[in-house]
């Protein structure tokens, strides 16, 4: 086995472990607001699906930024996106690249609410979009981009 196959494998695990720290946290954070938001802050709003809705988006706005703001800095601070882009530029492709993922994760979350406890339904689909939000941030947002060399001028004899 090469020994860049073998720091690639090495790279890519430690960063995919700082991925899945921030991601717990996030995964923490997203249950934490969901449930306050569910039993407490909307729990005047009625039906049960309606106020769902709005726990959820909250839920999952929160951890989104947190773990944006962790995987910027920590989980992808060594590439040059993380440095070259604007905060709120970065964001947004973070937020559009992980729409996927965000989106797995409201509708699977509805979805198993039928039928299991709604914070467990939203950890089952938490971990379902994880690996497609890695892919999505990795080979997207925080890809490093690679910059055209100027054009070489032809000297005219």
């Amino acid at each position: 086995m090469s020994r860049l196959a073998t720091l690639t494998r090495r790279v890519m695990r430690w960063r995919f472990s700082r991925f899945a720290l921030v991601g717990l946290s996030g995964t923490v954070i997203n249950t934490v607001v969901l449930y306050l938001a569910q039993e407490y802050w909307f729990a005047q709003l009625e039906p049960f699906a309606f106020r769902l809705n709005f726990s959820l988006a909250l839920a999952i706005f929160v951890a989104t930024v947190s773990n944006f703001l962790w995987n910027r800095g920590w989980t992808w601070g060594d590439r040059n996106a993380s440095r070259e882009r604007s905060t709120l530029r970065l964001f947004g492709q973070y937020c559009m690249a992980a729409g996927g993922a965000i989106a797995i994760q409201f509708v699977m979350a509805k979805w198993l609410a039928d039928s299991v406890h709604y914070l467990l339904g939203n950890l089952i689909a938490i971990g379902v979009s994880a690996l497609f939000n890695y892919a999505a941030n990795d080979l997207g947002t925080f890809r490093n981009r690679r910059h055209k060399p100027a054009p070489v001028e032809e000297s005219r004899p």
